[in-house]
This record gives C-alpha cells, sequence and structure tokens, in this order.
C-alpha cells in the first residue's frame, strides 16, 4: 500500500501548515527529515532537513498503525504556514520512493476501510467540514460521534434475534417446538418498526438542518421587500426603487437564524400584469414562493392575486416608517422582531430531527420498515409462512447494514468522497 501526504490546513499564508502522512513509510519519512521518530502522540520540534538543505523547524507528531485516524502508521507535520516552506516540503516528500499526494477524501476513505470509521460518520465529517451555522455543526458532530452506527447495530441485533427465532421453527418443523415464538418476535419487530418510524418522522427536520431552509418574502409590488431584505442581509443585495416591479428575477441572500441556515428570497411583486417579461417574473415568484418552506407576507394597500397565507406563514405591513405599524426595512423597525419570529417558527420544525440526515438514509430505513411490515404479517398468518418472514427479517437486517455502510455501498464511495478536499 502507497503511503499518502498531503496538506491538511487551508491554502494560503497563515501561521501554521499542518501536513499529513499515513501508511507503511510515513514513520520512515519522518527518520528521513528530522533524523528519529519521536514518540507517539507527542508533539516534539524537530529541524526538518532535506538532501543537506534545512527546509523549516516544525512540530512532529507519530500515530502508530491502529491508533491513528486512518488506522495505519500515520504522521503530521506542523509547519511554518508560507508556501514557500509548505512548497519546499511537498517536493521533498515527492521525491521519496514509495511516497505519493494523497486524492481526495482518501484519508477519511481509509479510514472507513480500515474499520475506524462507518459510512454514516464518513458523511458525518463531511457535514462538519461543510457546516455553517451552529445547528448544522451539532447536528454533523452528533452523526459522526456514531449516533446512527449505535441505533442501527440496536436495530440489527434485535432482528437477528427474531431471525434466529423464526429459522428455529423452520429447523424444527417436524417437531414439536416448545415455546411459541410468534409473540416474542412480533414485539421484537414492532418495537424496532416504531423506533424506524420516529427516525423518518424527523428525517426531513434532519435534512432541512443540513441543507437549509427558505423563506420567501412575498408582497405586491413597492412593498418595501427588497428594502426589507437588505436589512436582514445587512447589506446591498437587491436593487430598490420607488417604481413598481423593479424587482423581476429571485434574489436569494444565505444567512443564519438562530443558528439554522436560512435563504431569504425576495420576490417580484405580484399582480396582474400584462408586462411579458414583469408576468415571468411574477410566475417564478409564484413557484418559489410555494416551495418555499416559510413565507413572510408583506402587506400593503394593493391586492395580492393568486397567493395567500398558510397557517404558520407570518404576515406583517410594510413600510412601517410611512404607517407606523409592522416592519421597515428602511428605517429597521420591527426587523428584530420578525427575525426572532422566524428562528422561532423554523426551531419548531427542527425540534424533533432524527439522526438520519440524508436521503440514502432515509431510503435505506423505509426499505427496513416495509420489509419489517410483511414480516409481522407473515408471522401472524402462522408457521407454513415462517420462510418468506424469515427472507422478510433479512432483507431488513440488510437495509440497515447498508445505512452504515457494511454492504451495497461500493457505487456510493466514490461519489461521497469527491466532495472531500484532499488531505481529509
Amino acid at each position: 500500500m502507497d503511503t499518502i501526504y498531503a496538506l491538511a490546513s487551508a491554502r494560503g499564508k497563515a501561521g501554521v501548515a499542518v501536513l499529513r502522512l499515513s501508511g507503511p513509510r510515513s514513520h520512515e519519512a519522518v527518520v528521513a527529515f528530522a533524523g528519529a521518530c519521536p514518540e507517539p502522540r507527542i508533539a516534539s520540534l524537530r529541524t526538518l532537513r532535506w538532501q543537506g538543505e534545512v527546509l523549516d523547524q516544525a512540530l512532529v507528531v507519530v500515530f502508530s498503525e491502529g491508533r491513528s485516524f486512518t488506522g495505519e502508521a500515520s504522521a503530521e507535520f506542523h509547519l511554518h504556514g508560507s508556501q514557500a516552506v509548505i512548497q519546499s516540503v511537498l517536493r521533498a516528500l515527492g521525491e521519496m520512493p514509495g511516497l505519493r499526494l494523497a486524492e481526495a477524501g482518501e484519508f477519511t476513505r481509509r479510514a472507513l476501510e480500515n474499520g475506524r470509521l462507518d459510512l454514516t460518520q464518513v458523511e458525518g465529517l463531511a457535514d462538519l467540514i461543510d457546516a455553517e451555522t451552529e445547528a448544522q455543526r451539532r447536528q454533523a458532530q452528533r452523526v459522526l460521534s456514531g449516533a446512527v452506527g449505535r441505533k442501527a447495530e440496536s436495530w440489527r441485533g434485535r432482528l437477528i434475534r427474531a431471525a434466529a427465532l423464526i429459522e428455529a421453527t423452520i429447523d424444527f418443523a417436524d417437531e414439536d417446538v416448545p415455546v411459541d415464538v410468534g409473540p416474542e418476535v412480533i414485539a421484537l419487530i414492532d418495537a424496532v418498526a416504531g423506533e424506524l418510524k420516529s427516525e423518518m418522522a424527523g428525517s426531513k427536520a434532519a435534512e432541512r438542518i443540513r441543507d437549509g431552509f427558505e423563506v420567501a418574502i412575498v408582497g405586491a409590488p413597492n412593498a418595501g421587500k427588497s428594502t426589507l431584505l437588505n436589512a436582514l442581509a445587512g447589506r446591498e443585495a437587491a436593487i430598490t426603487s420607488e417604481i413598481a416591479g423593479t424587482t423581476r428575477d429571485v434574489i436569494e441572500v444565505r444567512m443564519s437564524i438562530d443558528g439554522l441556515a436560512v435563504t431569504i428570497l425576495d420576490t417580484a411583486g405580484l399582480r396582474e400584469t400584462s408586462d411579458v417579461v414583469e408576468r415571468m417574473g411574477v410566475d417564478l415568484a409564484l413557484r418559489r414562493a410555494r416551495d418555499a418552506d416559510l413565507r413572510v407576507f408583506l402587506m400593503s394597500d394593493e391586492p395580492m392575486p393568486e397567493l395567500s397565507p398558510l397557517t404558520d406563514d407570518i404576515v406583517v405591513r410594510g413600510k412601517a416608517d410611512l404607517g407606523g405599524q409592522g416592519v421597515s426595512g428602511l428605517t429597521g423597525q420591527g426587523v428584530a422582531s420578525l427575525l426572532e419570529d422566524i428562528g422561532s417558527r423554523l426551531g419548531q420544525r427542527v425540534a424533533g430531527a432524527a439522526t438520519v440526515t440524508r436521503e440514502r438514509h432515509r431510503l435505506a430505513v423505509e426499505r427496513a420498515i416495509r420489509s419489517l411490515e410483511s414480516a409481522r404479517l407473515e408471522v401472524e398468518r402462522g408457521a407454513v409462512r415462517a420462510e418468506i418472514a424469515a427472507d422478510d427479517l433479512r432483507v431488513a437486517i440488510r437495509a440497515l447494514e447498508s445505512l452504515v455502510g457494511r454492504v451495497d455501498v461500493e457505487s456510493l464511495l466514490d461519489e461521497i468522497f469527491s466532495s472531500f478536499c484532499i488531505g481529509k
């Protein structure tokens, strides 16, 4: 197996840059550069030399096989973070036999292959790297900690018990089985199916935390939508004017509200119009508003055709600087209260978020639930259908194994690791 190396910290000038190595020759590389290996897991100051030239003074840390992130013998150089230093060390490593530059996500892929992480933890790590808000960070940390894997192992263990009981009735079909296993099997199936359905119920909220919410500002032309968007964004994100119909396209601003990732949409003013281009903007505004997770209706004296508030939508009067009530992007009146209201409503939606956070997770759980429902029906029909029930249970177990990457995941790995940066 090759020994891989890569810069693990961000590119660009910095105080410290971290360069990682993993593989059978990583400790040899340390000796070649620093003269000797320090004790494992103890950061030691070393002068790095290559072909008689001093490259840098760095902190060096080595990790033993089985005691590192990848599970392999590994090492880190904590260098001075100049581009010249980084490039000189990378160039020297490239001249050593048996070493090569790592591919995107290769360190994490080796951790998966060596049993240090399961597939959901790999996905949690990817989400943690991409996290922009506090809610995303907390959710990613929970997944990275192995929460999904622990639940999946608990579900799997109970279903294996249920399958074993069913198999016993098949193996001893010609003999008297002293105990009716049906009640215990049904109890195990019901318990696992109930927990899986609870996960399904919270999966949409978990996906929203990960991907973010969309909140559309809607209203008649000149109701103050673009000015409000600029106030929420804290910058001039949208063009504003007194001319009705200025906004034709949907303008998006991504921000964090109460730790949640939220994209605010400024839409075209809703009104009947004969202007072809404006009509296209209105149609787009209607589509995006209907698809949004939450709508903020800025009310004015002008009617709004074709769209009415839903129960959970926010309805507030715009341009409060003129009328005294509601919200004003111009003066800031009511903006803080509106943000608090948006955060509160979205926060209620994620209160029951599950640990399954991706579409892949949801589909695996769905497959397991369907198989368990089928298995339960077969168990109720008696021993004559025991083989079908056992097969349904095996399908459910396989679905849960695919959740954590034990089976049926090879086709997914290249796609998953392509999103990782080199060095991770």
